[in-house]
């Protein structure tokens, strides 16, 4: 596990690189307001916006996640506990008014950008966007 990358991974550097092409500005890795010990893999601070890109394995893909053969049930725990976690980040962060968007590691950086880029752009809740 300590060779896991916890950031810059080639998806997460794809996303960043082509919402940079476009204009859009952000911060990397950045610690989450109130949850001093989790981060966000791009946080758009003025706009309360948070994109996570989640690995397969780690964060159990429905299509391509899996589960270790050897010590199975220690990675039943420790996989089911990394949902869980995510789901009460997603939870604390719309509670502060925040935006959370999730993309799996093996979605198109393109089109995860064009939803990234939709939620930074827009204006509140009227939903008028930005030029």
């Amino acid at each position: 596990m300590s060779r896991a990358r916890r950031r810059d991974t080639a998806p997460e550097v794809a996303i960043r690189r082509e919402a940079h092409r476009r204009g859009l500005r952000y911060r990397v890795d950045a610690a989450l307001p109130g949850m001093s010990r989790r981060r966000a893999d791009m946080t758009f601070i003025g706009r309360r916006v948070a994109v996570f890109v989640d690995g397969c394995f780690w964060h159990s893909c429905p299509v391509h996640g899996t589960t270790p053969a050897a010590n199975r049930d220690w990675w039943v725990a420790k996989l089911e506990r990394n949902r869980e976690r995510d789901h009460e980040t997603d939870e604390h962060l719309h509670d502060l008014g925040w935006t959370v968007l999730r993309f799996w590691e093996h979605e198109d950086p393109i089109a995860a950008v064009d939803v990234i880029e939709h939620a930074v752009r827009r204006d509140g809740p009227g939903g008028r966007t930005l030029a």
